[in-house]
Order: C-alpha cells, then sequence, then structure tokens
C-alpha cells in the first residue's frame, strides 16, 4: 500500500474533464431495443498536492430488499467497514482525500440495477462494487461496457458471464465449481439420483447446467424438477411435482440413494416450508447452494428450519482463507451486524481496497484506467477473503468451498459449518451426517 501511495505523490498527473456529455447504448432487461441519450456528468474537483478529487466515489448495487436482502445486508455491512478502513489509511498516509461508498438498492431487481447504475453514472460514478446476482449483472452489462464503467461482483456466479475483455469483474469463482462442489457432495453421500429444483433466471440456469453435467461424470443420474419463476410466492404446484418425482425414484432406488438440489434464493425458505407437507420429501438428502447458504430466513422460521434440519440440506459457498486479517475483519462486521456475515462480505471488502488501489496506482477515477490495472492489484493482493487472483475472464481464479447445514441446539435454529469441500483434492473434509 506504501508503494503505490509514493508512487502516486511523485508523479501521477490527473486530467479531469467537467460537465462533458456522452452518448450511451442502453439494453433494457428483454429487449433487443438500442436507446441513445445524453448524459451530463460532474467530477469531483482535485485534492491540492495529489492529483486525485478529493473524494473518491464508489457506487454500491446491493439487494438491500427482495430475494437477497440478508446478503445486501452483511455485504453493506462489510463496505462500511472498508470504508472506515480506507479512511483511517489515507489519514494516515497524510492525504487530504475521502473514499466514498454509495449505496443504492437494487431490490434484487435487474431492471432497478440498471436504472441505479445509470442515475450514478450521470453524476460521475464509473466505479461500482455490485451488484449482486448474475441477472442484474447481466442487465448492467452492456451499458457498463459501452461506457466503460467498472462493475466487481463479490457473489456474481453465473458461468455465462465469465467473459474475457470486458468491463465485468467478479471476486468469486464462477458456478462451474460450485456445480462440482454440490455433484462431489451428493457422490460422497452415496446418492445415485438427484432432482433439480432451480429458479429460472441467469443465475439458476447457469447453476443447474453446472450441478447435471458434473453429477453426469460422476456417474449420477440427473431428474430435472421443476423451474420456477424468479417471483414465485407460492410453491404448490412445483412441491407437489417435485414429491412424484422423488416418490417414483424413492419406489425404484430406496430413500437413501436420492436427494434434492434446491438452487434458490431466500424464497427457497418458502419451498421449505411447503415440501415440509410431503412424507416422503422428508425423508432424502437436500442439497442446497450458496443462494441459500447462512440465509436468516431460513432458521428464523420453525418450520422452515425444522425441515432444513432433518433433510440436512447441505449448502456451499466459497470460502475466505482463514488468516489474521480476515479474522480482524470478522470481529469489525460482526460488531456492526450483531451476526456473522456471509462469505461474500469479505469479498465485497476486498473489492473496496481493490478499486482503492487502483486508483492511488493510476492516480485515476474513470473506469477505463481501473480496469487496465485492477487485474494486476488483484493478483499482488491477499485480503480479508484471501488471495484475490483473477482468472483471464476477470473472475476469480480459485477457491475452497465452506459447506453450512441447519441444526438446532437449545431449541434455536442456526446454521454451522460442516466442513472444507477443497477444489484442488475434489474431496470434503467434515462430518456430512
Amino acid at each position: 500500500m506504501r508503494g503505490l501511495s509514493t508512487a502516486l505523490v511523485l508523479g501521477v498527473i490527473v486530467a479531469l474533464i467537467v460537465g462533458f456529455a456522452a452518448g450511451y447504448v442502453l439494453k433494457p432487461s428483454g429487449t433487443a431495443s438500442t436507446v441513445t441519450s445524453t448524459v451530463t456528468r460532474t467530477v469531483t474537483a482535485p485534492s491540492a498536492g495529489t492529483g486525485l478529487p478529493s473524494v473518491i466515489e464508489v457506487g454500491a448495487l446491493l439487494p438491500l430488499t427482495g430475494r437477497l436482502a440478508t446478503v445486501g445486508e452483511d455485504i453493506r455491512g462489510a463496505l462500511e467497514v472498508a470504508q472506515d478502513d480506507i479512511n483511517a489509511f489515507l489519514k494516515q498516509a497524510g492525504l487530504p482525500v475521502t473514499f466514498k461508498i454509495t449505496f443504492e438498492d437494487t431490490q434484487t431487481s435487474p431492471d432497478v440495477a440498471l436504472q441505479k447504475l445509470q442515475a450514478m453514472h450521470s453524476r460521475g460514478v464509473q466505479l461500482f462494487i455490485g451488484p449482486a446476482t448474475s441477472a442484474e449483472v447481466r442487465n448492467v452489462k452492456t451499458y457498463a461496457d459501452s461506457n466503460k464503467l467498472v462493475i466487481v461482483s463479490p457473489s456474481s456466479t453465473a458461468p455465462e458471464l465469465a467473459i474475457p475483455g470486458d468491463m465485468v469483474f467478479r471476486f468469486v469463482t464462477d458456478d462451474r465449481a460450485q456445480g462440482r462442489v454440490i455433484a462431489g457432495l451428493a457422490k460422497q453421500l452415496g446418492l445415485t439420483h438427484i432432482v433439480i429444483v432451480w429458479a429460472g433466471d441467469a443465475w439458476g440456469d447457469g447453476l443447474h447446467d453446472a450441478v447435471a453435467n458434473s453429477a453426469k461424470a460422476f456417474g449420477i443420474n440427473v431428474v430435472d424438477g421443476p423451474r420456477y419463476a424468479p417471483e414465485t410466492k407460492d410453491f404448490s404446484s412445483e412441491v407437489q411435482q417435485l414429491n412424484n418425482i422423488v416418490t417414483n425414484l424413492i419406489n425404484q432406488a430406496g430413500a437413501s440413494k436420492v436427494g434434492v438440489v434446491l438452487i434458490s434464493f431466500e424464497e427457497g425458505t418458502q419451498f421449505l416450508i411447503q415440501a415440509s407437507r410431503y412424507e416422503n420429501l422428508g425423508k432424502v438428502v437436500w442439497l442446497g447452494t450458496d443462494g441459500i447458504a447462512n440465509a436468516a430466513s431460513v432458521v428464523q422460521d420453525p418450520v422452515a428450519s425444522s425441515f432444513a434440519s432433518k433433510v440436512k440440506l447441505f449448502s456451499p459457498i466459497m470460502a475466505p482463507t482463514e488468516s489474521t486479517k480476515f479474522k480482524e475483519v470478522k470481529s469489525k462486521v460482526v460488531a456492526k451486524l450483531g451476526r456473522e456475515p456471509i462469505p461474500y462480505a469479505y469479498n465485497a471488502y476486498d473489492i473496496a481496497w481493490a478499486l482503492f488501489l487502483s486508483v492511488l496506482a493510476t492516480g485515476k477515477t474513470d473506469g477505463a484506467s481501473v480496469a487496465k490495472i485492477l487485474p494486476s492489484v488483484a493478483d499482488s493482493f491477499f485480503g480479508a477473503s484471501g488471495w484475490t487472483k483473477l482468472n483471464e475472464a476477470g473472475d476469480r481464479a480459485f477457491a475452497d468451498y465452506v459447506v453450512y447445514k441447519v441444526v438446532t441446539e437449545g431449541g434455536t435454529a442456526k446454521w454451522v459449518a460442516a466442513g472444507i469441500y477443497s477444489m484442488a483434492t475434489d474431496s470434503f473434509t467434515g462430518s456430512l451426517s
């Protein structure tokens, strides 16, 4: 860090253009139309002696409400800690600059995410943390690429977004890794048949394919269950369809050989509640995903938590590397939230630092300049989540996965870590009982 700031002081010259107009291409979700508009942009004046604006502003597009509200809250908490830590560093370095994260609620909606991105861009912001979901990232990608806006997501994992040379970066491995972890867990559990239930969006479709491909490679029979619309509230028909499929498989192979893979966000809580009404659905093992791992809604609902505990609901999510830095950040975030955050919160903390260090390295806050240096900064940065090295697509190059499960202790349901799945060895260390 000190080396980067010294380089900045020695020779960075920043050209800031105030009030210029720029055309952009807008591609709303679900359409192929092109819309041209003009954006008037204002940029904070440089801070004397640094070449930087007095305020380095980064936008955070987070799902503070909607299907991923808990995730959004956790990420916001970590980013608030990062903001404080970065500003403490700036003060210590004697730089008259403030690092500011501006939070916007995407409502877990791709359309709202694009609207919030456009609004922040119109007043000069070019660096963004988030969005959180792949559906949101996909919807903002065309606009971001056209306008050279840096998008760095802590939690978008759809393989279809692993595209080299674009403006989207992700500090998380894509779902080809998670798909192998879920299939690997199914194999270690001795399952010979799995039924996949999934949300029909960019993330759900991509993870479905990743799980199915890996499971088939492991010799597991894959059966498609219901694919549901992300906005679904009542899962009566989907659960009944799933019960019919599972019942047939139990009759063929026995309950111990059958599993359900639930690919959902927090709407999965309602799915679990309705599934609890069917005896056979409670006889088989369930596997969740990063979309529901550590979700507060599951353990806060007595019916959902009881059913999740009964069927195991092993749910993997990318694991931060245990380190002194991780423990330090964890203590700060827990103090702010009153609970342990999901692992993706640590990715977000590191994204804030990587963007800040990229600005220091270049002396510039425009997206094009930061996009060029960001991979190099990430490759040499070890943060709260571990080594942030990116691959050729701008996604995290590698990671292990922590597998959570729901248990009830002293009458209280909670998520606990069952163990770690190593991608290097394709093996699980922990307890699957």
